[in-house]
């Protein structure tokens, strides 16, 4: 690859969305992680960015739409560069009303000419045109209605086929859906440094337009304006954190003075949440697996001014090996998961997860909640969270986990808002990404009994 090639902005949205794209692909790196380092490094002004974003989402969100559009017009064999800059441009072209067709085909051919050569480009641009004269097919085509959903809403089969006999088919069509629809920005207010009121107020001074969610009281919902480059951000007055996995730490709703262990803590988000809970008064230690992210969980508390947090690099499914037994009054499970309530956020996860990999997850946390158990106190409380709804690995897992554990019993959730805890059952609450426009999500509370 020339340098010109390795380049990813120069200010080409297009192109710099199909680089993306492309080591996406290649090299499965995180689109919103890749898209982010673009965007900060060569400083992409705000038209730009949302462009860029909107065509490496859009993209990824629905490949395999794109790909059942484009299959009768391909013929024979196609690099991956030029295939994924058919996607990229026939996405402008049936999603996009604001991009004009032609602008959206002379800029394929542009890119194509400058990657490759006159064929190629040529190759492009027949494709292109032999779309916009006959038209995409309809998916009426597909006569499996498991089939025809996945390929309407871009997922793959087995996964539709899974949600579909968990859910059921109407529950399930609504959620991909959802999946596919932008997320909605979110921060939480840092409640140990001021009110809800007090930060809308700085926040509208630095001309950012938010408003207090109806759902988790601390949760602010940004309406225009850039969290991450706003004073009260880097003050420590905000954390940039979806709704969601704000309902872990409410659900341990740690006190003052508590001893509380957050077992799989990086990037930390969950762990600074509770130490504002706890009004920065007791201790939490933060253990993650990969010692350079808990850097990370350091770098957020010293910006939030929070002070009982410690961290230590230890394996979650080893902890009971190195902490004292029994002596946390609370524990974290935020567990490693598949991340399919998160589809919506991190699209490639649709294209990179087996059915395979589930049930090994299941086994990871069984173990973190077996070592969870050993060094909570009796009487003690655990929350188990995760940002996927497959229920192998929510609510199976934590059958599993009561069968192997008659010491532990599941609690009622408390300190959530009353619409959030009408849905929960037994202790466990799944959300749905389109209940609340937020990520599927999942948390269950448990108490270990005071008996030997």
């Amino acid at each position: 690859m020339t340098k010109k090639k390795e380049q990813i902005w120069d200010g080409n949205v297009r192109d710099a969305a199909l680089t993306i794209l492309l080591a996406v692909d290649k090299h499965q790196a995180y689109s919103n992680l890749l898209l982010n380092q673009t965007i900060n490094k060569y400083k992409i002004e705000a038209k730009d960015r949302a462009l860029l974003t909107e065509l490496t989402y859009g993209t990824l969100q629905y490949k395999y739409t794109l790909d059942y559009y484009l299959e009768p017009f391909i013929k024979g064999k196609m690099d991956l560069w030029v295939k994924w800059l058919l996607r990229l441009s026939l996405y402008q072209i049936v999603f996009l009303d604001r991009v004009p067709d032609h602008a959206a085909v002379n800029e394929a051919v542009e890119i194509a000419k400058r990657r490759g050569h006159k064929g190629i480009a040529s190759v492009v641009n027949g494709v292109l045109r032999s779309i916009l004269r006959q038209g995409v097919r309809s998916t009426e085509e597909i006569t499996d209605s498991t089939k025809r959903l996945a390929i309407e809403t871009s997922h793959p089969d087995w996964l539709v086929a899974r949600f579909i006999e968990a859910y059921g088919f109407e529950k399930t069509k609504e959620m991909l859906k959802e999946n596919n629809l932008p997320p909605i920005a979110s921060i939480r207010v840092n409640t140990a440094k001021a009110t809800v009121e007090e930060v809308l107020a700085l926040l509208e001074e630095e001309g950012v337009k938010a408003e207090q969610s109806k759902v988790i009281p601390e949760c602010l919902h940004l309406l225009s304006g850039q969290a991450s480059r706003t004073k009260a951000f880097k003050d420590g007055y905000i954390t940039i954190q979806d709704e969601s996995s704000m309902m872990p730490a409410n659900a341990l709703n740690p006190q003052p003075g508590w001893r509380v262990l957050d077992m799989c803590a990086a990037p930390g988000g969950k762990t600074t949440h509770m130490a504002e809970k706890m009004k920065n008064e007791g201790s939490i230690l933060a253990t993650d697996l990969h010692p350079h992210k808990l850097d990370l969980i350091d770098e957020t508390s010293n910006r939030l001014g929070l002070e009982i947090i410690q961290t230590a690099p230890v394996d979650g499914r080893k902890a009971a090996e190195f902490l004292e037994a029994e002596s946390f009054d609370a524990v974290l499970v935020d567990a490693p998961c598949s991340g399919l309530g998160v589809m919506r956020r991190k699209p490639d996860i649709k294209y990179t997860k087996r059915e395979e990999d589930l049930s090994r997850l299941h086994e990871i946390q069984l173990q973190l909640l077996d070592n969870a158990v050993k060094v909570l106190k009796k009487g003690g409380r655990l929350v188990y969270s995760t940002c996927t709804i497959n229920k192998e690995e929510n609510e199976e897992t934590v059958q599993a986990f009561l069968a192997s554990h008659p010491e532990m019993e599941t609690v009622p959730l408390e300190n959530l808002p009353k619409e959030l805890l009408e849905k929960s059952q037994g202790g466990m609450l799944q959300v749905f990404p389109q209940d609340f426009g937020s990520d599927g999500f999942f948390v269950a509370a448990f108490r270990k009994n005071e008996q030997d």
